[in-house]
């Protein structure tokens, strides 16, 4: 097949602009990291959560409600759980399983979220890691999505704000 044949799913233009908003949003949270030291802006799913916010924004896992709370709620699982059953193997499970049904009864599903109590569990965090870095990191990304969709990328996001999407029943 000629090359001049091959589609790509998306254009390069786009690839590469979800890839510098990634970038940009989480050199923001380094750089802010690095300036109040005592303070924490970044954890490992923020990472993901770039791709979904910057790569699909009409994904209606891409809602501000669903990257906040996904967040949250699932960190605040992780800690819940190591509180009350320690970690093991299975209480890691029983953790990841419970915040992916908790995320979906809630209509906040956020797929990178569902890493979180296994951060929050290996690394012994406390009810502190709520506050930072989750609330502060993910409010930091949703304030940066914004500006970065409204002036630079042009895509409308979000598609429906911090209304509910359908929950399972």
């Amino acid at each position: 097949m000629p090359l001049s044949q091959i589609t790509l799913p998306q254009t390069v233009s786009k690839a590469l602009l979800a890839g510098v908003g990634a970038m940009a949003c989480i050199t923001l949270l380094s750089s802010l990291q690095g300036l109040s030291q005592p303070l924490l802006w970044l954890m490992a799913p923020f990472g993901a959560t770039m791709v979904i916010l910057f790569a699909l924004p009409q994904s209606p896992l891409a809602r501000p409600r669903s990257i906040l709370f996904g967040h949250l709620l699932t960190s605040a699982t992780g800690i819940a759980v190591m509180t009350v059953l320690g970690v093991s193997p299975w209480s890691l499970g029983f953790a990841v399983g419970l915040s992916v049904a908790l995320m979906m009864l809630t209509g906040t599903t956020h797929p990178p979220a569902g890493a979180n109590p296994i951060v929050v569990m290996l690394a012994g965090e406390s009810w502190w890691f709520l506050i930072n870095p989750v609330l502060t990191g993910a409010l930091t990304i949703l304030l940066f999505g914004w500006l970065y969709h409204r002036g630079i990328s042009r895509q409308a996001w979000p598609v429906s704000g911090m209304s509910r999407p359908s929950r399972v029943r």
